[in-house]
C-alpha cells in the first residue's frame, strides 16, 4: 500500500470535493425555486415545480449524506441514477443550435464525470473518515 490508500483524509476529501456541487446546486435551485421550475417548464417536465422541489432537495440532502459518509454506498449509486435522468433530461446538447451546444455539452459531459465519481465511491465505499466508516 502507499501512503494515499492509507491515509483517511483523501478519501474525505474526495468526498466533500465530489459532493461539493451537489449542495451548492442544491441550495442555488432552493433559494430560486421560480427560475428552477421556469427550467424544468422549458425542459417539457409534467409538474415542473415539484420536480424543481425533487431535484434540489436531492441534490442538497444527497450531497451532505456522501460529505458525512451516511449510507454512502447506497447513497453513491442513487446519485448516479439521479445524475443520469437530469443529465439525459437537462443537459441534451444535441437538440441545441450551436451558440448553446457548447455550453450544454460541457455540463453533459460535466455531469458524465460525476457519474464516475459516485461510481467509484459506491464500488470503494467513502473511507474510515465518515459515518460508514468503510
Amino acid at each position: 500500500m502507499n501512503a494515499t490508500s492509507t491515509n483517511p483524509a483523501v478519501p474525505l476529501i474526495g468526498r466533500v470535493l465530489l459532493a461539493l456541487i451537489m449542495v451548492v446546486y442544491g441550495v442555488i435551485k432552493i433559494t430560486s425555486i421560480p427560475g428552477t421550475t421556469g427550467y424544468m417548464t422549458k425542459m417539457g417536465l409534467p409538474a415542473p415545480e415539484l420536480f424543481a422541489w425533487l431535484a434540489a432537495l436531492i441534490e442538497l440532502i444527497g450531497g451532505v449524506l456522501i460529505v458525512i459518509g451516511w449510507q454512502t454506498r447506497k447513497v453513491a449509486w442513487f446519485m448516479v441514477l439521479y445524475v443520469l435522468v437530469a443529465t439525459l433530461i437537462g443537459h441534451r446538447f444535441w437538440d441545441y443550435e450551436a451558440a448553446q451546444r457548447g455550453a450544454q455539452m460541457a455540463n453533459f459531459f460535466k455531469n458524465v464525470c460525476m457519474m464516475g465519481g459516485f461510481m467509484l465511491l459506491a464500488h470503494f465505499g467513502p473511507g474510515s473518515a465518515s459515518l460508514d466508516k468503510s
